[in-house]
């Protein structure tokens, strides 16, 4: 769009807001106050129409709130929808009924209006059941028009036209995106039961939700990047969290078998269509479990959220065939493929952990990976991994037994040391969840934490350093356990087949707009 073209777009906007706005005034000139205190609803508009049985012409009085999206006039007569969060019902004014000025004030009202009226149910000759308007109200003048498309029936069925669909204004403006588009609405109401399904399985399990710092003084559970803010009263540098993990363990130390979390968590990495600096992470340990107990668990829990999405999408797909796909998908058992065959065949060697620094800079020059002869040995072997398997991963797959160097947190896999019991759950060529046979032997990991500084130390932002506080609750005893991470935001994704994570969160990260 040219600059022409926008300031024309921002003059139309203008004189439409400014004819909104001496509606307004109007309606205070006539005492009718324009925002309301509120409403007493006796029915949503989706239980309202259910009111009136077939072949029953009259039903009984309704009172209904919501906003303004369809509006025909006929001179004495007005025909209108209200929409509010369940779904529409349609509105009959008629000038004889409302009176000569309650029916002129309607003139003052458009499209987006919040509105509440009073009424008979009834069934016009087209068999709609409607709301014989008596009273009206307005609820809350829009001063700004939404962005409604055009909207008709093709087959019996309502087919809408968007007129907002640039994806980035609807990111932006997620309020208008959910106001106009009905069914990104039910997305996200998908997303939500799915959340519930989750704890419902947890909680089944006898885990116990429970709530860590966001705010940490080391942070910790993962390799990244992370924010850092300043503590006035304490004066001291504080970083938002990259992982739960480092506290959930520390309360499996103190009595606690099973917890869990649902929370956000935060990296300070690039946002692209599958990262988002802000995100939200389940993260759940049992005592005495291992990673091959836990691939059980997670096998059961991705089920039970497929099915919660599923169910709540009632049958419509967000996506094509979205819902149906992933029911075969996740019917488990999930493949399981090891980490270091997997990657050795995709790199074109006998054993990628036997290439030394130089050469596995060379393999990652190979595959374009910039800046390769600055990384550390650790990261050039995750790039690799991305690219020869990692992205070539279609339907759920396990992958199983990490190097050591990699997994700084994980227990030696058993007759392997040079191993760990860990595993990462992969779908259409992204993570999705990953687990460990978790490290309770704090001698081994004071020397892990010891690496992880000197990466530190060397440049790697993503290294972490040592966390004397965990060591000391480790030294009191930690039981072997089980612990799991999962992206809600990628497991959606992966679920609604919804092609960019801004469009599975409510308000993703974007640059300020300028106004």
């Amino acid at each position: 769009m040219s600059e022409e073209q926008k300031s024309d777009q921002r003059d139309d906007l203008n004189f439409v807001m400014k004819a909104r706005r001496d509606k307004l005034d109007a309606l205070v000139a006539r005492g009718v106050p324009p925002f309301a205190y509120g409403f007493d609803r006796s029915h949503q508009a989706a239980q309202a129409v259910t009111l009136l049985p077939e072949g029953q012409e009259e039903g009984e009085s309704v009172r209904v709130a919501g906003r303004i999206v369809a509006w025909r006039g006929h001179g004495k007569t007005i025909f209108a929808h209200l929409a509010d969060s369940t779904g529409r019902i349609q509105l009959y004014f008629k000038k004889d009924i409302l009176g000569d000025d309650q029916f002129g004030v309607l003139e003052l009202f458009d499209l987006g209006d919040q509105i509440g009226v009073s009424g008979p149910l009834f069934r016009t000759r087209t068999g709609e059941i409607t709301v014989r308007v008596e009273t009206v109200e307005m609820l809350a003048k829009a001063l700004r028009p939404l962005p409604f498309g055009k909207e008709e029936m093709v087959d019996g069925k309502l087919v809408r036209h968007s007129a907002f669909s640039d994806g980035e204004m609807r990111s932006r403006q997620r309020y208008a995106d959910l106001a106009v588009h009905p069914e990104v609405r039910a997305l996200f109401a998908a997303r939500s039961r799915m959340t519930s399904a989750i704890r419902t399985f947890l909680d089944g399990r006898d885990f116990l939700e429970v709530e860590t710092p966001v705010l940490q003084p080391l942070y910790g559970g993962a390799a990244a990047k992370p924010f850092i803010t300043h503590h006035n009263a304490l004066d001291m540098p504080l970083y938002l969290r990259i992982a739960d993990e480092l506290y959930l363990k520390r309360l499996v130390v103190g009595g606690f078998d099973r917890v869990y979390e649902i929370g956000h968590d935060f990296r300070n990495e690039g946002i692209d269509r599958t990262h988002n600096p802000e995100f939200t992470m389940l993260e759940f340990y049992q005592a005495y479990a291992d990673y091959s107990e836990m691939m059980d668990v997670v096998e059961s829990l991705l089920i039970a959220a497929a099915t919660a999405v599923r169910t709540a999408l009632g049958g419509t797909d967000v996506a094509v065939d979205a819902p149906a796909r992933n029911e075969a998908v996740f019917a488990g058992p999930f493949p399981r493929i090891e980490w270091v065959p997997a990657l050795s065949a995709g790199v074109g060697v006998p054993n990628v952990m036997a290439l030394d620094h130089g050469q596995l800079i060379k393999a990652a020059e190979q595959i374009n990976v910039p800046k390769a002869n600055t990384l550390s040995r650790p990261k050039l072997l995750d790039e690799l991994f991305q690219h020869h398997v990692e992205s070539k991963i279609d339907r759920p797959t396990f992958v199983i037994d990490y190097p050591l160097e990699l997994s700084p947190l994980a227990k030696p896999k058993r007759g392997n040391p040079e191993l760990t019991e860990r595993f990462e759950l992969f779908a259409k060529g992204k993570e999705m969840a990953n687990a460990f046979s978790e490290l309770n032997d704090p001698i081994d990991q004071r020397g892990r934490f010891d690496a992880q500084a000197t990466l530190r130390a060397a440049g790697d932002e993503e290294a972490t350093g040592v966390d004397e506080d965990y060591l000391r609750a480790m030294e009191y005893g930690m039981p072997p356990m089980g612990g799991v991470g999962i992206g809600l935001d990628r497991l959606f994704m992966y679920l609604t087949a919804t092609a960019h994570i801004r469009d599975a969160i409510l308000f993703p990260t974007m640059r300020p707009e300028i106004f």
